[in-house]
């Protein structure tokens, strides 16, 4: 029944919106066969032909971790004095997990042109599909990890409990990133080339092989003082989810092995990521339709 009142219409706008969205994640719910199907052919088309096969996710962790600590250790400029090949390895894992789910999910709908043409599904399975395909390949790589972590005396304790918070939080901050840029490049595929820059510079302030408390207290720029560990907790939510898995699984600089989070610092990133995949998942709803004409 059309509702007579303007309050009451709005109301039964809203519910219809929401009535919406509800249907739009039971469908999803509904292609899980699909989706299934879409994580087993990305891992398997990334290692096909590969000599090596899916060891890949594991020797090149390895072999960034190695190049870091002769650089580092060598100029003895890493501000750490403890186990530096796991402070980088607990680092250099997430941060691959998530550039390679940035990369490849930003080109899941160009990749997959014919099939969005072709045949009706929800788009979101393809962004979907490749962050769970990288997942595959952090969960392979993070059973080596631990294995360093024993290797090096740390071994795993009581803190790395909150590692399933953090990889949820880096999971909702990753997919929102992935909707919207997946969205974008269905309209301007030069941001492709935008994109490879920015992870570039991304990576190099993200605190990955050096400390939080590299750059001390305080520092100066164009006259202006702050706390640049603060600063980039604000503007970088990888350097917050990134020193949370370090800070649980390695430590501190000033502790001698793992230390608990701190709870609000997390529920800071999380809300920051909840925000992002809420932005993302709109723009993508609302330009979806608009795949099939522009591809």
């Amino acid at each position: 029944m059309a509702a007579k009142t303007g309050d009451s219409l709005y109301i039964n706008g809203a519910d219809n919106k929401w009535l919406d969205l509800s249907n739009r994640w039971r469908e999803l719910v509904k292609y899980r066969s699909l989706l299934k199907n879409l994580v087993v052919r990305d891992v398997k088309a990334r290692y096909k032909n590969s000599l090596l096969g899916i060891l890949w996710s594991l020797l090149n962790p390895l072999g960034l971790m190695v190049v870091f600590t002769m650089l580092f250790t060598v100029l003895g400029q890493s501000g750490v004095n403890r186990q530096y090949p796991v402070f980088i390895l607990v680092a250099i894992m997430p941060w691959q997990f998530f550039s390679g789910a940035l990369m490849s999910g930003t080109v899941s709908i160009l990749r997959s042109t014919p099939l969005v043409k072709k045949v009706y599904f929800p788009r979101e399975l393809l962004p979907l599909s490749s962050l769970l395909s990288n997942l595959v390949h952090f969960l392979l790589a993070f059973v080596v990890l631990v294995l360093f972590l024993y290797l090096f005396d740390l071994g795993l304790t009581v803190h790395a409990l909150w590692v399933p918070v953090i990889l949820l939080t880096q999971l909702i901050f990753t997919l929102g990133l992935v909707l919207l840029l997946c969205t974008f490049t269905v309209f301007y595929r030069d941001l492709l080339l935008v994109l490879d820059v920015v992870l570039t510079a991304w990576f190099f302030l993200t605190p990955i092989f050096y400390p939080f408390d590299f750059f001390g207290d305080a520092a100066t720029l164009f006259g202006i003082t702050f706390d640049p560990a603060r600063v980039m907790r604000w503007v970088n939510p990888m350097a917050s989810i990134i020193d949370s898995y370090r800070t649980v699984l390695w430590g501190v600089t000033s502790s001698s092995g793992a230390v608990s989070m701190d709870p609000l610092l997390l529920l800071r990133t999380l809300v920051t990521s909840l925000i992002i995949f809420i932005i993302g998942y709109g723009v993508f709803l609302r330009f979806e339709h608009l795949f099939g004409e522009k591809l």
